[in-house]
């Protein structure tokens, strides 16, 4: 995939799946501008962004706000003189079950993921449309957003909204040629380690350097970092023109498209439904059939 010539932002990438994109985007031929609340993260980002093949600048900032975003943008602009792809990586964790949750641990991790994708994204599309080129928003969504996730109130709630997100913007930036996409990316992570199915294979492939085994990577979609980034240069390039409003998701080898919210079952009854004929024709009705809810637990083969 080329990319030359064109300029990207990547949020969050001084680390983990964030610098990972970077580097793929950098490794195609585009230019990047990667960004860490850390400036040492950013530092070392910019030198393994740059050893991958392509130009790099750092941006130290914490997104959440319209400030950061502007400074993102502005430096894509005045170091590479445009931007065309924009991925919004940046993200915290504040895990804690609904009961014990404060209002920072929520507020926190709505700022970073949903706000700052917000602003990212409204900054990114003023420039794009100015240019009148055309573009690429990625949005980087989570398993938990499309399902929910134990201890993940705030978390799952920002995913399912930049999910919503991707859909509004590919129906209101399609006429300027944005695409929006949302990207569901499952990858071996310090998280990922605590799970007691993976985190023995997890430690033995770091330590061998052996590939993680066919059941995590093909039943369970799980890989490594790298294993995402085939995705996001692809929704980067312009073989994706066509492709907008989707959440897609890659791990391992396995690569998804996610279903959107709608109707499942439909009943109709003539007068309208009452609470006690609702309760009366919910389970041979429109309940017989409920959803199933939150990541499914790791199923590991038999004797493994």
């Amino acid at each position: 995939m080329d990319l030359t010539g064109k300029v990207a932002v990547v949020t969050g990438s001084g680390r983990g799946l964030g610098l990972a994109y970077a580097r793929a985007l950098a490794a195609a031929g585009a230019h990047v501008v990667v960004n860490d609340v850390d400036q040492q993260a950013v530092d070392a980002a910019v030198e393994s962004v740059a050893a991958a093949g392509g130009k790099a600048v750092g941006v130290t900032a914490a997104v959440g706000t319209t400030a950061a975003a502007d400074e993102l943008v502005s430096a894509a602009v005045e170091h590479f003189g445009r931007l065309d792809v924009l991925v919004t990586n940046a993200g915290i964790l504040r895990d804690k079950v609904l009961w014990k949750m404060t209002d920072d641990d929520f507020d926190d991790v709505i700022r970073v993921h949903l706000r700052g994708t917000f602003s990212c994204a409204r900054a990114a599309a003023v420039r794009m449309r100015e240019q009148g080129e055309g573009g690429r928003i990625i949005l980087i969504g989570s398993p938990a957003g499309q399902r929910g996730n134990f201890g993940q109130t705030n978390y799952a709630a920002a995913k399912a909204g930049i999910a919503a997100m991707a859909r509004t913007w590919a129906l209101e930036l399609a006429r300027a040629k944005i695409t929006v996409n949302a990207v569901i990316p499952v990858a071996a992570t310090e998280m990922t380690k605590t799970i007691p199915a993976f985190g023995p294979a997890i430690e033995e492939a770091e330590r061998t350097g052996a590939s993680l085994p066919d059941w995590i990577r093909k039943q369970e979609g799980l890989g490594t970092v790298e294993d995402v980034t085939g995705l996001v240069t692809f929704l980067a390039s312009d073989a994706s023109a066509a492709v907008t409003g989707q959440a897609i998701g890659l791990g391992g080898d396995r690569l998804a498209l996610w279903s959107h919210p709608q109707e499942k079952a439909v009943d109709f009854r003539d007068g309208g439904w009452s609470a006690d004929e609702i309760a009366a024709a919910w389970s041979e009705g429109v309940g017989a059939r409920p959803e199933t809810f939150g990541i499914p637990a790791p199923q590991p083969p038999t004797g493994s």
